[in-house]
């Protein structure tokens, strides 16, 4: 993949902002991944207070793998992304 098919991108994760390169029809899935990783982070230290933020990203990062090992189903961006489409199959086999 050439450097010209992507596009840069500015993410927050755990109150810092990273600038990624993805392609640009991955944009809105990469935004919705930062942005429920951030939620987990937020979700996190509010449990367990002390810790600094690469302990709650270590934690974020093991909780998706642990969740993707054991059930590659659950990714809640897949999901929103089926149910988009199922709705569009349902617009289009009603019209």
């Amino acid at each position: 993949m050439s450097e010209e098919e992507l596009i840069p991108v500015n993410v927050w994760l755990a109150g810092r902002s990273y600038r990624i390169r993805v392609k640009a029809e991955e944009e809105e899935a990469v935004r919705k991944a930062a942005k429920i990783a951030d939620e987990k982070v937020i979700e996190l230290r509010s449990h367990y207070a002390g810790k600094d933020d690469q302990d709650f990203l270590a934690m974020c990062l093991l909780m998706y793998a642990s969740d993707s090992a054991t059930n590659p189903y659950s990714d809640p961006v897949m999901l929103e992304q089926i149910a988009d489409m199922t709705a569009r199959i349902d617009e289009t086999l009603k019209s």
